[in-house]
C-alpha cells in the first residue's frame, strides 16, 4: 500500500475522533447545561420573539427574531448554521414542539432564519420561545465519503493527484509563458498567475496578510476560464464564496452560486440558482404549468364518491392532464436547472455543497480552493474529487482550521493539504510578496517570523500613519507595545467557563485609547475605523461592556468592534488594540502559544497598532521575546506606568 494511502487511513480515524469530540460537546452544551447557561455559551438564545416574517427568494418562510434579555451577549450563531426553534411553555407537548431552520444572518440582537415551511405551526404564538444551534452531520458524512474515494483510487486522475499531493510523484508544468502580464498586478501577483496556467496538477497561491490574494486568485480564475469552459471555485468559508461570487462576477464572468440560501450573503443573492430560474424566460410557463395541474387536481377532487360513468370519465381525463401537465413542468424545470449550469463559468460553493446531488455527474479542468488553509485535509477533498488539477489559495501562516479533538490535532488532522503540498512539492508554490495594508513596521515583526523578511511594503502604505507630525505624540508611531509588568494586573479566570480576563489591563487599554483618539480628533476629520482584540472570550466580553460606559464613546464618529483573533480574520481596521491578557508568576501564556492567531492580531491594523501585554510573562516564549526585541529596536516600547499617571 502507498505512503498516501496509508496516511488518508489514519486520517479516516482522526475524523472519526473529531467527529465524536465534536458531537460530545455537543451534548455537554444541551444536555447537561441549563438553558441560562447554554445562554451564556452562545448555543441558545432564549428568551426571543418572532419581529416579522417573509417569502424567501425560494419559496421558503424567512423569520425574524429578537433577544428580550441576554441583549449583546457573545453567541455561536452565524450565517448558515443549522438551529432549531424550541417551546418552554411546559405544556405536556412542548417538548415534541421543534422547528428546524437555517441561520441567515445573525447581526446584534436580531437572527433572520429560513424555514422549510409555508407557514408557522399554532404553537409558535405561545410565547417562550428560544434558538438552539445544531450538531450536522452531514459535513462528515461528506468528508469520510471523499477520503474513502481518493484511498479506492487506482489508475485514475484522482489517484495521481493523491500520490502527487502527499509526494510520492512529482507534479509537472508546462514552459511558463512570460507573456502573461495583468498590468494591474505586481511582479509576485503575476508569477503566481503564470504559474496556475503552467500547472498540470497542483498550484498555490500563497497570500500573506494584505498581499492581494483574493484580487490574484480572481484573475488566475478569469485566465483558467480563457482555456476551460467551466471551473469549480471552492472555500470552506461562505464569506469567502460570496467575495469571489461578487469579484468574478465584477469582471463580467457567469457565476452560479450554490448553497442554501440563507448561507448566502444579498449582496450575490442575484447569482443563486433559485433566483437565475425564476428570471430564466421560460419560467413563467413553468409556473403556469403548476398552477393549471393545481387546478385539474382541485376540479377532479370535487367528483364524489358516487357518480356515473360520464363523472367518472371526466375525473379520469382531469387527472390525466394533471399529471400531463406536471410532467411537462418537471421537464421544464430540468431544462432550465441543466441551461443554468450549462452557462455557468464558474460554479461557487463550500466544500461540502460541490458533493451535493445536483453536482453529482459533474467534473471540472480545475478546482479553485480559497481559504485552504483552514480547511481540514478531508474538507479539501471532497471538491478534488471530481477536478483534473487543483489551485490552492491561502496562507497557512495565519489562523489553521479549527479541531475540536485533542487527540485528533495531535495525530495530525491539524494539518490541510495547503500545508502538505508546500512541503511535498515546492514548485508548486508562489508567495505574494508586496502587501498593500499597512505600515512596514506594524508588518516588519511578522516578516521576520513567518515570511522569511521577503514581504516589501507598498509605497502607497510604506509610511501609512495617523499623523506624520511629532508634536502628536500619540499618533505618530504606527506602532507601541505598552509593557504592564510590575504593575500588578493579573489574570483572572472565570471559574464556569475557565475563560480568562485582565479587567486592569483592559481598561488601561480604553484609557490609552481614548487619549488617542482625543488627540486625534483635534486635528483630523476623517473617520477611523477602530479594533479591538483579545484571544480570550472573557477578555471580549468585559471590553465591550466598559467600552460602551466610556464618555468619550458616546458622541465619537468613529466605527468601533471588538472581537477575538477569530473574528477579525480577513479584515483590516485604521487602528488596531490588543490585549494580550496573560499575566502570572509561572509565565504560562495558554493558547498564545499559537504564534499563527497571533499573526493574524498583528497585521489587521493599518495606521496603528497598540499592542498591550505583561513582558514578565511573555518573554518565557521564544516568539514573544522576539517581538519585545522588535519593539525596542523600532522604538516602539512604553511601560504602563508611563500612562497610568500621565495627565488627562
Amino acid at each position: 500500500m502507498s505512503s498516501a494511502r496509508e496516511s488518508l487511513l489514519r486520517l479516516v480515524d482522526l475524523l472519526s475522533l473529531e467527529k465524536t469530540e465534536d458531537h460530545k460537546q455537543y451534548l455537554e452544551q444541551f444536555e447537561r447545561h441549563s438553558i441560562a447557561a447554554r445562554r451564556k455559551n452562545g448555543v441558545t438564545w432564549y428568551p426571543v420573539v418572532i419581529s416579522s416574517e417573509e417569502i424567501g427568494p425560494s419559496d421558503n418562510l424567512i423569520i425574524e427574531i429578537e433577544r428580550t434579555q441576554g441583549q449583546n451577549e457573545l453567541h455561536q450563531f452565524s450565517n448558515g448554521k443549522v438551529i432549531e426553534i424550541f417551546s418552554n411553555t411546559g405544556d405536556k407537548e412542548a417538548e415534541f414542539w421543534k422547528l428546524n431552520g437555517t441561520v441567515r444572518n445573525a447581526i446584534g440582537n436580531k437572527m433572520r432564519i429560513a424555514l422549510n415551511v409555508d407557514e408557522l405551526p399554532g404553537w409558535t404564538d405561545r410565547g417562550k420561545l428560544g434558538i438552539n444551534l445544531l450538531f450536522d452531520e452531514n459535513s462528515y458524512r461528506e468528508m469520510l465519503i471523499a477520503i474513502q474515494k481518493t484511498i479506492d483510487a487506482d489508475r485514475s486522475r484522482l489517484a495521481e493527484l493523491r500520490d502527487i499531493i502527499y509526494g510520492d510523484k512529482p507534479a509537472t508544468f508546462e514552459k511558463k509563458d512570460e507573456n502573461i502580464i495583468v498590468h494591474s498586478l505586481n511582479r509576485s501577483q503575476n508569477e503566481a498567475l503564470r504559474n496556475v496556467v503552467a500547472a498540470n496538477d497542483v498550484a498555490i497561491i500563497h497570500g500573506p496578510p494584505g498581499t492581494g490574494k483574493t484580487t490574484t486568485l480572481v484573475q488566475a480564475i478569469r485566465l483558467t476560464l480563457m482555456k476551460e469552459k467551466q471551473v469549480l471555485v471552492c472555500s470552506p468559508s461562505n464569506t469567502a464564496v460570496d467575495l469571489l461570487t461578487e469579484k468574478l462576477s465584477r469582471e463580467g464572468i457567469n457565476v452560479l452560486r450554490l448553497g442554501h440560501p440563507a448561507r448566502i450573503s444579498d449582496d450575490v443573492l442575484n447569482n443563486t440558482l433559485d433566483v437565475k430560474m425564476t428570471r430564466h424566460a421560460s419560467y413563467k410557463d413553468l409556473k403556469a404549468y403548476r398552477k393549471k395541474a393545481e387546478e385539474y387536481f382541485s376540479l377532479a377532487k370535487k367528483y364524489k364518491r358516487s357518480f356515473g360513468h360520464q363523472e367518472r370519465e371526466q375525473r379520469n381525463l382531469l387527472y390525466t392532464e394533471a399529471r400531463q401537465l406536471l410532467k411537462d413542468a418537471v421537464a421544464l424545470e430540468d431544462y432550465i436547472l441543466w441551461e443554468q449550469f450549462e452557462q455557468a463559468q464558474v460554479i461557487a460553493c463550500t466544500p461540502v455543497v460541490s458533493s451535493g446531488k445536483l453536482m453529482r455527474d459533474k467534473r471540472f479542468g480545475t478546482v479553485f480552493i480559497d481559504e485552504a488553509a483552514q480547511a481540514l485535509e478531508p474538507m479539501s477533498w471532497i471538491p478534488i474529487t471530481r477536478a483534473e488539477r487543483v489551485v490552492f489559495a491561502g496562507d497557512h501562516c495565519q489562523l489553521p482550521p479549527t479541531v475540536k479533538s485533542k487527540k485528533a490535532e495531535d495525530g495530525g488532522l491539524k494539518f490541510t493539504l495547503f500545508e502538505r503540498v508546500v512541503k511535498t512539492q515546492p514548485l508548486a508554490t508562489v508567495l505574494l510578496q508586496t502587501q498593500y495594508r499597512m505600515h512596514e513596521h506594524i508588518m516588519g515583526f511578522s516578516n521576520r517570523q513567518f515570511y522569511e523578511s521577503k514581504l516589501l511594503a507598498d509605497a502607497t502604505v510604506k509610511e501609512h500613519a495617523l499623523t506624520h507630525d511629532e508634536a502628536e505624540d500619540l499618533l505618530v508611531r504606527p506602532v507601541e507595545f505598552i509593557d504592564t509588568a510590575g504593575c500588578g494586573f493579573n489574570e483572572q479566570q472565570n471559574p464556569e467557563s475557565l475563560s480568562l480576563s485582565n479587567p486592569e489591563e483592559g481598561d488601561l487599554l480604553l484609557k490609552q485609547l481614548g487619549r488617542l483618539l482625543k488627540q486625534y480628533d483635534q486635528n483630523h476629520t476623517e473617520k477611523l475605523t477602530i479594533g479591538i482584540i483579545a484571544p480570550y472570550k472573557q477578555q471580549t466580553e468585559y471590553l465591550t461592556e466598559r467600552l460602551e460606559q466610556q464618555e468619550w464613546k458616546n458622541d465619537s464618529p468613529h466605527h468601533f468592534a471588538v472581537k477575538t483573533v477569530d473574528g477579525f480574520q480577513g479584515q483590516e481596521r485604521d487602528v488596531m488594540c490588543i490585549s494580550l491578557v496573560r499575566s502570572n508568576d509561572a509565565g504560562d501564556i495558554g493558547f498564545l502559544a499559537d504564534t499563527r492567531r497571533m499573526n493574524v492580531a498583528l497585521t489587521r491594523a493599518r495606521k496603528k497598532l497598540l499592542v498591550f501585554g505583561d513582558s514578565a510573562t511573555l518573554a518565557n516564549h521564544g516568539f514573544y521575546k522576539a517581538f519585545l526585541d522588535y519593539v525596542e529596536e523600532i522604538g516602539a516600547y512604553k511601560s504602563a506606568w508611563e500612562i497610568l499617571y500621565e495627565p488627562e
